[in-house]
Protein backbone atom coordinates (compact mmCIF):
# COMPACT_ATOMS: atom_id res chain seq x y z
CA UNK A 1 0.00 0.00 0.00
CA UNK A 2 2.12 3.00 -0.73
CA UNK A 3 1.50 6.06 1.63
CA UNK A 4 0.18 9.30 1.85
CA UNK A 5 3.16 10.65 1.13
CA UNK A 6 4.33 8.08 -1.78
CA UNK A 7 0.90 9.13 -3.53
CA UNK A 8 1.78 13.29 -3.08
CA UNK A 9 4.95 12.57 -4.66
CA UNK A 10 3.26 10.12 -7.66
CA UNK A 11 1.14 13.09 -7.82
CA UNK A 12 3.28 15.83 -8.21
CA UNK A 13 5.76 14.29 -10.82
CA UNK A 14 2.89 14.49 -12.95
CA UNK A 15 4.52 17.03 -15.87
CA UNK A 16 1.11 19.78 -15.80
CA UNK A 17 -2.04 20.68 -13.45
CA UNK A 18 -4.00 18.72 -16.16
CA UNK A 19 -2.09 15.99 -15.93
CA UNK A 20 -2.26 15.50 -12.23
CA UNK A 21 -5.86 16.35 -11.86
CA UNK A 22 -6.58 13.28 -14.20
CA UNK A 23 -3.98 11.15 -12.58
CA UNK A 24 -5.60 12.10 -9.01
CA UNK A 25 -9.45 11.33 -9.97
CA UNK A 26 -8.34 8.21 -12.61
CA UNK A 27 -6.19 6.71 -9.40
CA UNK A 28 -8.97 6.79 -6.84
CA UNK A 29 -11.33 5.23 -9.45
CA UNK A 30 -8.83 2.43 -9.81
CA UNK A 31 -9.08 2.04 -5.52
CA UNK A 32 -12.21 2.20 -5.79
CA UNK A 33 -12.59 -0.23 -8.30
CA UNK A 34 -9.95 -2.59 -6.48
CA UNK A 35 -12.32 -2.81 -3.14
CA UNK A 36 -15.37 -3.84 -5.30
CA UNK A 37 -13.74 -6.78 -6.73
CA UNK A 38 -12.50 -7.82 -3.10
CA UNK A 39 -15.92 -7.25 -1.59
CA UNK A 40 -17.65 -10.02 -4.55
CA UNK A 41 -17.73 -7.52 -6.86
CA UNK A 42 -20.09 -5.06 -4.95
CA UNK A 43 -20.71 -1.56 -5.57
CA UNK A 44 -18.59 1.32 -3.61
CA UNK A 45 -19.50 4.80 -3.03
CA UNK A 46 -17.07 7.37 -1.39
CA UNK A 47 -18.26 9.87 0.96
CA UNK A 48 -15.89 12.29 2.31
CA UNK A 49 -15.08 15.89 3.30
CA UNK A 50 -12.44 18.30 4.25
CA UNK A 51 -13.10 19.23 7.53
CA UNK A 52 -9.43 17.92 8.73
CA UNK A 53 -7.55 19.90 5.87
CA UNK A 54 -9.83 22.52 5.38
CA UNK A 55 -10.63 24.10 9.06
CA UNK A 56 -10.63 27.56 8.36
CA UNK A 57 -14.02 26.72 5.86
CA UNK A 58 -17.35 27.77 6.71
CA UNK A 59 -18.69 24.30 9.51
CA UNK A 60 -21.93 23.35 7.03
CA UNK A 61 -19.65 23.58 4.23
CA UNK A 62 -18.06 20.44 4.76
CA UNK A 63 -20.98 19.05 6.98
CA UNK A 64 -23.71 16.35 5.92
CA UNK A 65 -26.58 18.45 4.19
CA UNK A 66 -29.61 18.00 1.85
CA UNK A 67 -27.44 18.74 -1.05
CA UNK A 68 -25.74 15.80 -0.50
CA UNK A 69 -28.50 13.94 -2.14
CA UNK A 70 -27.69 15.64 -5.54
CA UNK A 71 -24.30 13.66 -4.90
CA UNK A 72 -25.55 10.61 -4.13
CA UNK A 73 -27.59 10.48 -6.98
CA UNK A 74 -25.22 11.42 -9.50
CA UNK A 75 -22.51 8.51 -8.29
CA UNK A 76 -25.48 6.38 -8.32
CA UNK A 77 -25.94 6.70 -11.69
CA UNK A 78 -26.43 3.51 -14.01
CA UNK A 79 -25.59 1.27 -11.24
CA UNK A 80 -26.62 -1.78 -10.78
CA UNK A 81 -28.56 -1.92 -7.51
CA UNK A 82 -29.34 -6.00 -6.95
CA UNK A 83 -25.85 -5.78 -5.99
CA UNK A 84 -24.75 -5.04 -2.56
CA UNK A 85 -23.22 -1.39 -1.48
CA UNK A 86 -19.79 -1.31 0.73
CA UNK A 87 -19.86 2.60 1.79
CA UNK A 88 -16.97 4.39 2.80
CA UNK A 89 -16.96 7.28 5.01
CA UNK A 90 -15.27 9.79 6.48
CA UNK A 91 -17.30 12.75 8.03
CA UNK A 92 -17.61 15.21 11.66
CA UNK A 93 -21.34 14.71 10.92
CA UNK A 94 -24.08 17.18 9.96
CA UNK A 95 -27.79 17.67 10.18
CA UNK A 96 -29.93 14.67 10.99
CA UNK A 97 -32.39 14.99 8.69
CA UNK A 98 -30.08 15.23 5.56
CA UNK A 99 -29.01 11.63 7.32
CA UNK A 100 -32.23 10.45 7.04
CA UNK A 101 -33.03 11.53 3.71
CA UNK A 102 -29.32 9.66 3.09
CA UNK A 103 -30.02 6.28 4.36
CA UNK A 104 -33.27 6.30 3.22
CA UNK A 105 -32.49 6.80 -0.10
CA UNK A 106 -29.69 4.01 0.08
CA UNK A 107 -32.09 1.48 1.47
CA UNK A 108 -34.70 1.59 -1.59
CA UNK A 109 -31.90 0.75 -3.63
CA UNK A 110 -29.54 -1.81 -2.18
CA UNK A 111 -30.99 -4.77 0.21
CA UNK A 112 -27.09 -4.65 1.80
CA UNK A 113 -25.18 -2.29 3.17
CA UNK A 114 -21.71 -2.26 5.02
CA UNK A 115 -20.38 0.79 6.31
CA UNK A 116 -16.96 1.35 6.04
CA UNK A 117 -14.81 3.60 8.48
CA UNK A 118 -11.26 4.54 7.34
CA UNK A 119 -10.92 7.16 10.44
CA UNK A 120 -13.94 9.27 11.65
CA UNK A 121 -17.65 9.14 11.08
CA UNK A 122 -19.16 11.58 13.62
CA UNK A 123 -22.52 12.49 15.12
CA UNK A 124 -24.84 12.00 12.12
CA UNK A 125 -22.16 9.77 10.03
CA UNK A 126 -22.46 8.21 13.04
CA UNK A 127 -26.07 7.70 12.17
CA UNK A 128 -25.60 6.79 8.81
CA UNK A 129 -23.14 4.32 9.88
CA UNK A 130 -25.82 2.55 12.05
CA UNK A 131 -28.49 2.74 9.75
CA UNK A 132 -26.55 -0.12 7.44
CA UNK A 133 -26.38 -3.80 8.18
CA UNK A 134 -22.68 -3.74 9.35
CA UNK A 135 -19.80 -1.50 10.03
CA UNK A 136 -16.02 -2.27 9.16
CA UNK A 137 -13.62 -0.53 11.20
CA UNK A 138 -9.97 -0.04 12.22
CA UNK A 139 -7.61 0.14 15.32
CA UNK A 140 -7.60 4.02 14.32
CA UNK A 141 -11.14 4.41 13.46
CA UNK A 142 -13.88 6.27 15.24
CA UNK A 143 -17.79 6.47 15.05
CA UNK A 144 -19.11 9.16 18.01
CA UNK A 145 -22.45 10.45 19.87
CA UNK A 146 -25.66 11.12 17.98
CA UNK A 147 -26.76 13.81 20.55
CA UNK A 148 -28.37 16.76 18.79
CA UNK A 149 -26.20 19.72 18.52
CA UNK A 150 -28.79 23.15 18.01
CA UNK A 151 -28.12 26.61 16.55
CA UNK A 152 -29.22 29.02 19.25
CA UNK A 153 -28.56 33.24 19.57
CA UNK A 154 -25.45 31.58 21.79
CA UNK A 155 -23.91 29.73 18.81
CA UNK A 156 -23.98 25.79 18.76
CA UNK A 157 -25.32 24.07 22.21
CA UNK A 158 -25.67 20.41 22.93
CA UNK A 159 -29.40 19.45 23.44
CA UNK A 160 -28.53 16.95 26.15
CA UNK A 161 -26.88 19.81 28.04
CA UNK A 162 -29.77 22.00 27.86
CA UNK A 163 -31.94 19.12 29.17
CA UNK A 164 -29.23 18.25 31.90
CA UNK A 165 -29.24 21.93 33.49
CA UNK A 166 -33.10 22.13 33.36
CA UNK A 167 -33.28 19.26 35.54
CA UNK A 168 -30.07 20.31 37.39
CA UNK A 169 -32.22 23.55 38.23
CA UNK A 170 -35.22 22.10 38.96
CA UNK A 171 -33.63 19.81 41.79
CA UNK A 172 -31.86 22.33 43.30
CA UNK A 173 -34.30 24.60 43.68
CA UNK A 174 -37.04 22.14 44.76
CA UNK A 175 -34.26 21.77 47.52
CA UNK A 176 -33.46 24.75 48.54
CA UNK A 177 -35.90 27.63 47.05
CA UNK A 178 -33.10 30.04 47.80
CA UNK A 179 -31.22 29.10 45.05
CA UNK A 180 -34.58 30.18 42.67
CA UNK A 181 -32.94 33.86 42.36
CA UNK A 182 -29.51 32.07 41.57
CA UNK A 183 -31.16 29.97 38.64
CA UNK A 184 -33.70 32.37 36.95
CA UNK A 185 -31.68 34.45 34.67
CA UNK A 186 -30.34 30.83 33.60
CA UNK A 187 -33.46 29.91 33.10
CA UNK A 188 -35.07 33.00 31.72
CA UNK A 189 -32.70 32.46 28.73
CA UNK A 190 -33.98 28.84 28.36
CA UNK A 191 -37.01 29.28 27.83
CA UNK A 192 -40.11 26.11 27.39
CA UNK A 193 -39.97 26.02 23.76
CA UNK A 194 -35.99 26.06 23.75
CA UNK A 195 -36.15 23.19 26.28
CA UNK A 196 -39.06 21.56 24.19
CA UNK A 197 -37.39 21.65 21.14
CA UNK A 198 -33.85 20.08 22.55
CA UNK A 199 -35.81 16.95 23.88
CA UNK A 200 -37.52 16.79 20.23
CA UNK A 201 -33.96 16.99 18.73
CA UNK A 202 -33.13 14.53 20.68
CA UNK A 203 -36.00 12.17 20.55
CA UNK A 204 -35.95 13.00 16.71
CA UNK A 205 -32.42 10.98 16.37
CA UNK A 206 -32.91 8.22 18.95
CA UNK A 207 -35.98 6.93 16.95
CA UNK A 208 -34.44 7.44 13.44
CA UNK A 209 -31.37 5.32 14.65
CA UNK A 210 -33.68 2.74 16.95
CA UNK A 211 -35.73 2.33 13.49
CA UNK A 212 -32.91 1.93 11.11
CA UNK A 213 -31.45 -0.77 13.74
CA UNK A 214 -34.16 -2.84 14.38
CA UNK A 215 -35.00 -3.10 10.60
CA UNK A 216 -31.48 -3.58 9.02
CA UNK A 217 -28.63 -4.30 11.64
CA UNK A 218 -30.90 -6.48 14.44
CA UNK A 219 -33.61 -7.86 11.64
CA UNK A 220 -34.30 -11.30 12.48
CA UNK A 221 -33.26 -11.18 16.35
CA UNK A 222 -35.99 -12.16 18.47
CA UNK A 223 -34.97 -9.23 20.95
CA UNK A 224 -34.21 -6.74 17.90
CA UNK A 225 -36.50 -3.80 19.16
CA UNK A 226 -34.86 -4.30 22.52
CA UNK A 227 -31.57 -4.62 21.38
CA UNK A 228 -31.91 -1.32 19.31
CA UNK A 229 -33.48 0.65 21.81
CA UNK A 230 -29.84 -0.02 23.77
CA UNK A 231 -27.66 1.30 21.62
CA UNK A 232 -29.70 4.27 20.45
CA UNK A 233 -29.94 5.23 23.79
CA UNK A 234 -26.13 4.62 24.30
CA UNK A 235 -24.87 6.90 21.46
CA UNK A 236 -27.80 9.50 22.34
CA UNK A 237 -26.62 10.05 26.00
CA UNK A 238 -25.11 13.18 26.89
CA UNK A 239 -24.91 12.25 30.55
CA UNK A 240 -22.37 9.56 29.03
CA UNK A 241 -20.09 11.01 26.79
CA UNK A 242 -20.35 14.19 27.97
CA UNK A 243 -18.65 15.67 25.23
CA UNK A 244 -19.89 15.61 21.84
CA UNK A 245 -16.65 14.33 19.93
CA UNK A 246 -15.46 11.50 22.22
CA UNK A 247 -14.37 8.75 20.57
CA UNK A 248 -16.44 5.45 20.59
CA UNK A 249 -13.91 2.73 19.39
CA UNK A 250 -15.02 -0.26 18.10
CA UNK A 251 -14.31 -2.57 21.03
CA UNK A 252 -17.37 -0.14 22.78
CA UNK A 253 -19.86 -0.23 19.87
CA UNK A 254 -19.13 -4.25 19.41
CA UNK A 255 -20.07 -4.39 23.55
CA UNK A 256 -23.81 -2.42 22.83
CA UNK A 257 -24.17 -5.49 20.52
CA UNK A 258 -23.25 -3.18 17.02
CA UNK A 259 -22.39 -5.92 14.41
CA UNK A 260 -18.57 -4.71 14.04
CA UNK A 261 -15.94 -6.50 11.61
CA UNK A 262 -12.69 -5.80 11.91
CA UNK A 263 -10.21 -3.85 9.05
CA UNK A 264 -7.37 -5.36 9.56
CA UNK A 265 -7.76 -9.14 8.74
CA UNK A 266 -8.21 -8.94 4.85
CA UNK A 267 -4.89 -6.91 4.34
CA UNK A 268 -5.45 -6.49 0.75
CA UNK A 269 -9.05 -5.09 1.38
CA UNK A 270 -7.43 -2.89 4.17
CA UNK A 271 -4.54 -1.20 2.11
CA UNK A 272 -7.18 -0.59 -0.67
CA UNK A 273 -9.62 1.31 2.05
CA UNK A 274 -6.79 3.30 3.35
CA UNK A 275 -5.52 4.00 -0.17
CA UNK A 276 -8.69 5.28 -1.45
CA UNK A 277 -8.20 7.37 2.16
CA UNK A 278 -5.44 8.85 1.41
CA UNK A 279 -5.86 9.76 -2.30
CA UNK A 280 -9.06 11.45 -0.92
CA UNK A 281 -7.11 13.61 1.84
CA UNK A 282 -4.64 14.35 -1.09
CA UNK A 283 -7.60 15.63 -3.08
CA UNK A 284 -8.90 18.22 0.10
CA UNK A 285 -4.83 19.42 0.13
CA UNK A 286 -4.52 20.25 -3.36
CA UNK A 287 -7.63 21.71 -4.73
CA UNK A 288 -10.87 23.72 -3.27
CA UNK A 289 -12.95 20.67 -3.14
CA UNK A 290 -14.74 20.48 0.37
CA UNK A 291 -16.35 17.68 0.10
CA UNK A 292 -16.14 14.35 -2.47
CA UNK A 293 -18.48 11.39 -3.80
CA UNK A 294 -17.19 8.67 -5.99
CA UNK A 295 -18.62 5.37 -7.16
CA UNK A 296 -16.17 2.63 -8.22
CA UNK A 297 -18.38 3.57 -11.85
CA UNK A 298 -15.81 6.39 -12.20
CA UNK A 299 -18.40 9.16 -11.14
CA UNK A 300 -16.77 11.91 -9.07
CA UNK A 301 -19.05 14.35 -7.56
CA UNK A 302 -17.47 17.71 -5.84
CA UNK A 303 -18.42 20.48 -3.83
CA UNK A 304 -16.04 23.48 -4.17
CA UNK A 305 -15.96 26.29 -2.03
CA UNK A 306 -13.79 29.64 -2.67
Amino acid sequence: MPSWDELRKQFESQPNDESKLYWLEASLTSSLQNIASLRANRNVILYGSAFLQKPQVPGITTMITMEDINGLMSVMQGMDCSRDLTLILHTPGGDPGAANALVAYLHSKFTHIEAVVPTYAMSAGTMMCLGCNRIVMGRQSQLGPIDAQMQTGNGLRSAGAIIDAFERAKSEILQNTNLAHLWHPILQGMGPSLIQEAQNFLDYGEAMVKGWLEKRMFAGDADAAAKAEQVAKHFNATQIHKNHSRRIDRNEARGLGVTIDELEPDQAFQDAVLTAYHLLSLNFSVSKAVKLLASNGGVVWQKIYG
